[in-house]
């Protein structure tokens, strides 16, 4: 007879879960135990019809949680078998993980696991410190390890092409009078268990910004000033745009943000050019890539932050009815 997870070992691995990202930090997840398996869900009360109408950034934000999940119960000596979306008349059913042979955590397994509590959405300017070329490396192998690719748009010319397609898309979200109602909705004044905090938001837009950013309520910047001058942007991009590539992609987002964290990095993500699709046709074009771009980062060295509130960890399980 096969032994499974326990209700002990599914809330444990589910606290490191909730600490991934997601689109206005709506934490679109939940956690059940089934049959001695850990599932991961999507929770359909915490769709953005508006921001996200196909349900991408739920799939990408239920990836990077499956990735947390995976750690947590790697590092705990009982690593998982994972079987992505598992039941075909279950779609919101992203992924079924199963006890694999019990085995230690890998020192880069331990390394990306404390990085967790750690890791947070930087908006503020970056410091114009280059990113060393072992860090570049390291996250584009972070990637691939994933299945997914990561590319460095290196240079000026490469980054102002980018920063067109992204304020084009930015401009073509902010004509929607729904989509910008349903980002106000998520921005919180104080501290809240979801949604993004003002003081979380980074410095407000100006015109001369090479790069977008939402409004999420943020400080006041002196006039004329560049918000930042060089940034390093990454793409990360998957085999295919399907709902299983979504997944694999927040998976791999996932590690790749633990090992910008791990390596001292700060990132933001940049989604707008992966909301419009003519824009994101037009990013693959751009980088001669096969497959679909699913995330852009921006990476560089920050001042320090602290992460997000998350919701309390019961509030996202399903627990067998009999476990209450």
């Amino acid at each position: 007879m096969e032994t499974g997870y326990t209700v002990e070992q599914l809330r444990a691995a589910a606290t490191d879960a909730v600490r991934a990202p997601s689109l206005h930090n709506v934490q679109p997840w939940r956690f059940r135990l089934r049959d001695g398996g850990i599932e991961v869900l999507l929770d359909p009360a915490r769709r953005l019809p508006a921001t996200d109408p196909s349900g991408w950034g739920a799939r990408v934000a239920g990836g990077a949680a499956l990735f947390n999940l995976r750690l947590a119960l790697a590092v705990a000596g009982a690593p998982a078998t994972v079987r992505l979306r598992p039941y075909p008349s279950e779609p919101d059913v992203l992924a079924r993980l199963v006890p694999d042979l019990p085995s230690r955590p890998s020192p880069t397994e331990q390394n990306l696991y404390a990085a967790i509590p750690r890791r947070f959405s930087n908006r503020a300017p970056f410091w114009p410190d280059p990113v060393p070329a072992d860090s570049r490396w390291r996250l584009a192998e972070a990637a691939r390890a994933e299945h997914c690719w990561l590319e460095l748009l290196i240079g000026v010319s490469a980054v102002n092409a980018f920063a067109e397609i992204a304020r084009g898309a930015h401009r073509v979200l902010e004509r929607d009078p729904a989509y910008r109602a349903e980002r106000e909705s998520w921005v919180r004044p104080g501290p809240e268990p979801d949604g993004v905090p003002a003081t979380a938001g980074g410095p407000q837009a100006e015109p001369q910004d090479l790069l977008p950013s939402r409004g999420f309520g943020g400080i006041q910047r002196a006039p004329g000033r560049d918000f930042e001058p060089e940034p390093l942007v990454a793409v990360l991009g998957s085999a295919g745009n399907t709902a299983v590539d979504q997944v694999v992609a927040g998976q791999a987002l996932q590690r790749v943000l633990l090992t910008a964290t791990d390596a001292g990095l700060s990132v933001s993500m940049l989604s707008q050019p992966i909301e419009v699709p003519s824009a994101r046709e037009q990013l693959r074009l751009s980088l001669g890539r096969f497959g679909a771009p699913q995330m852009v980062m921006r990476i560089g060295y920050g001042q320090p932050g602290r992460p997000t509130p998350r919701r309390p960890v019961d509030e996202v399980l399903d627990l067998p009815v009999h476990l209450g």
